[in-house]
């Protein structure tokens, strides 16, 4: 039976919208015009994305990740490859992400195949992660069960003693994943529920963009 009360939860958007001209073309400019929008508008994380992965079923699964590199040939973040998306990522290199930027009332999602960065890419982006970050990458078996908070902590610490006085290299098992942008779609709260989707596919030539019904 549905919750009553999630049942009368809705809100009214009445943001200005989202026209074809202000669409442009491309869709890589317009959201790093969103996120940057997002910036200023002081949203925290600005640039979390849900993350949407699936195994070699089919089966799939969904978690919040941090974008951290945009530009014409996809979407980048980082992670332990023997995590349950680097594992589902190894069966199935799709995947789809979301961005939400609730009080701007509006939401973008990715779609395409997903590839390794490089490993340069990878080591430029570990040396500027805080050192507990770094150091938390090698002391986490990610996905995998744990006997308690205390053996984890026991061994960030053991690692941390290890390097005390040594740069982290970036372990082996963890690094970066870029979605190509093969379908960009950007939603604008509306009133009425009309809101404003515009999608972009990407094609031999470019992009091809249209608007979608709500």
């Amino acid at each position: 039976m549905d919750s009553p009360e999630l049942a009368a939860l809705r809100a009214e958007y009445a943001s200005a919208g989202l026209q074809e001209t202000d669409a442009g073309d491309d869709p890589v400019p317009l959201l790093r015009r969103w996120i940057n929008d997002a910036v200023a508008a002081g949203i925290d994380e600005p640039n979390a994305m849900a993350l949407a992965t699936a195994d070699a079923h089919g089966r799939p699964s969904v978690r919040t990740v941090l974008l951290k590199g945009l530009g014409p040939d996809g979407a980048v973040f980082y992670t332990n490859f023997r995590s349950r998306k680097g594992r589902e990522l190894a069966e199935n290199p799709w995947a789809a992400a979301a961005l939400l930027w609730r009080p701007l009332q509006r939401q973008v999602r990715i779609e395409g195949p997903v590839s390794e960065v490089s490993a340069e890419e990878a080591d430029r982006y570990f040396a500027s992660r805080p050192r507990g970050a770094q150091i938390g990458a090698f002391a986490s078996d990610q996905s995998e069960p744990v006997a308690g908070r205390n053996e984890l902590e026991s061994r960030f610490a053991d690692v941390e003693a290890h390097f005390v006085d040594a740069e982290l290299p970036r372990p082996s098992h963890w690094g970066g994943f870029r979605i190509a942008l093969d379908v960009v779609e950007f939603w604008q709260g509306r009133p009425n529920r009309l809101h404003d989707r515009i999608r972009f596919d990407r094609t031999d030539d470019g992009w091809a963009r249209e608007r979608l019904q709500p």
